[in-house]
């Protein structure tokens, strides 16, 4: 397999190629900044032996003398006490044992020698080597460049001045795009889920979390509050305690839903570099988690207004404060985990039910409010909330008959923002299939493009076909053709082993 590196000035765009080839690609990927869960203990990973990493026994060795610990928190804890050069190492080795049992992928390295001394640079050139024996490596580097091209298959030149065009080894003015398509070949790394990967989430997630033992801690605290301040409350203040319980839930669950957007672009990031089964696996079961949170915060609200006031321990009460709560948060957790949207959007988009609840699920004063813009107020469940409720429900307007059917439009306008949100995905999911089979049209006429293919092999194949000729010199045309036929496209092959006269 090959080795190919990248190199050109600062700021000519070297990042930018390998993030292109990487788009247009599935492959692992380590970037020169790589974003890590802090919390993440390095003896949690699952499926890795980190007692491979150079002087790991001194690590460990001093970590458990209880003295300075050399080399910060490496044997054992946390991410964040890793410093940049460890984190690279650490990262490096991940994708290495990560890697051994398949073949045939392309693997985007992105400076792994930016913030390692010159004492680990044997050890990465190593791993290279060996990586280089299963795998096709594309890297960026500005440190130790001479040795790189010196152990190089290829070498390509970005430049600030022209970057529609790179230099490939010797050839000058290459479109950029026809090197990108050419250099994204290989397998999809395959990932497989194991019980492993399901107790590295919950040991990470769940019982070593800080952010919800904070929650738990934070949600006791203003409920017990509400407790001595809403205590022995009548019957006639039902829709102010549930007000008050109602803004304690939402708040109490609401800085662990407006992290899942960090914890979305951590976990992209850790899934490139291979630290766990699969992106998909892990937002799928942080789903899981944050709405279990919604839905026991919303159990101890209905169980505190119930120690506070009577009338509502109907189990009725419990459904619409669930999903009373779930009209709210639940377009966090949708924007959060399944959008690329960043932090400041997310909040804007996931805070709109709250406001527009505000505005027009209440409007039931006789006479209140604008003709025909009232009718909103049935999209929102605090509406039929307050059609529950005693005393309110008697001022109220357009209620359902049917209590049983007024439960249910409660719950079916709680999940609204939810199956929107699943339509414009689906939008959105049918415009990019769209747009990337029209990128698949463009790659398949792209390969009959006479230098494409000449640039492919060359990159990829015309040493592996040296060597097969120089092998295979008493066979014939059609053994070597047949022996590469799996790799590279069969008329390229044919034109270069004319060119070389075989």
């Amino acid at each position: 397999m090959t080795l190919t590196i990248v190199v050109g000035s600062s700021g000519s765009g070297k990042t930018t190629f390998l993030n292109d080839v990487h788009q247009s690609h599935k492959c692992t990927y380590i970037r020169q900044y790589h974003n890590l869960r802090p919390y993440i203990a390095v003896s949690k990973i699952p499926n890795f032996d980190p007692t491979v990493l150079p002087y790991w026994n001194i690590y460990e060795k001093e970590g458990t003398a209880g003295n300075i610990q050399v080399g910060g928190t490496m044997a054992g804890e946390f991410f964040a006490g890793l410093s940049g050069g460890q984190r690279k190492l650490l990262l490096f080795e991940l994708i290495y044992q990560r890697t051994m049992n398949q073949k045939k992928l392309l693997l985007v390295l992105d400076e792994p020698f930016a913030g390692v001394t010159d004492d680990f640079v044997p050890w990465i050139v190593d791993r290279l080597n060996l990586m280089r024996e299963k795998h096709n490596i594309l890297l960026v580097t500005n440190d130790h460049i001479q040795a790189l091209t010196g152990m190089a298959d290829n070498v390509i030149t970005v430049s600030a001045i022209d970057r529609s065009k790179v230099k490939i080894n010797d050839r000058e003015k290459v479109d950029r795009e026809k090197a990108i398509m050419a250099l994204s070949v290989g397998n999809d790394y395959k990932f497989e889920a194991s019980n492993a990967d399901l107790k590295f989430f919950l040991d990470v997630e769940v019982w070593n979390s800080g952010a919800l033992k904070g929650i738990f801690a934070f949600t006791m605290f203003s409920f017990l509050m509400f407790l001595l301040t809403f205590w022995d409350s009548n019957d006639e203040s039902a829709a102010l305690v549930l007000i008050g319980a109602g803004i304690i839930a939402f708040f109490a669950v609401n800085p662990y839903l407006l992290s899942l957007v960090d914890w979305r672009n951590f976990m992209s990031e850790e899934s490139e570099a291979l630290l766990h089964s699969s992106k998909g696996m892990n937002k799928l079961l942080k789903t899981l988690l944050a709405m279990t949170l919604v839905f026991l915060i919303a159990l101890l609200e209905f169980g505190f207004v119930n120690s506070v006031i009577g009338g509502l321990s109907s189990f009725d009460y419990f459904i619409a404060m669930f999903f009373d709560s779930a009209s709210m948060t639940f377009p966090f957790i949708c924007f959060g985990l399944y959008t690329t949207l960043p932090f400041q959007a997310v909040e804007m988009l996931g805070s709109m039910p709250f406001l527009f609840m505000i505005f027009f699920s209440t409007t039931f004063s006789p006479g209140s409010g604008v003709a025909g813009l009232k009718a909103l107020r049935y999209l929102f469940s605090r509406f039929y909330f307050w059609c529950m409720v005693p005393v309110v429900d008697e001022q109220m307007e357009g209620c359902p008959a049917d209590s049983g059917l007024n439960l249910l439009y409660l719950c079916l306008s709680g999940l609204l923002g939810v199956f929107l949100f699943i339509i414009i995905m689906g939008g959105a999911a049918m415009i990019k299939a769209a747009r990337r089979k029209k990128d698949g049209k463009k790659r398949e006429a792209m390969k009959d493009d006479d230098e494409f293919q000449e640039l492919q092999l060359e990159m990829y194949g015309e040493k592996q076909l040296r060597k097969l000729l120089r092998a295979e010199s008493s066979g014939s045309v059609k053994s070597v053709t047949n022996t590469v036929n799996s790799e590279f496209d069969v008329k390229s092959i044919s034109n270069t082993v004319n060119e070389f006269e075989v």
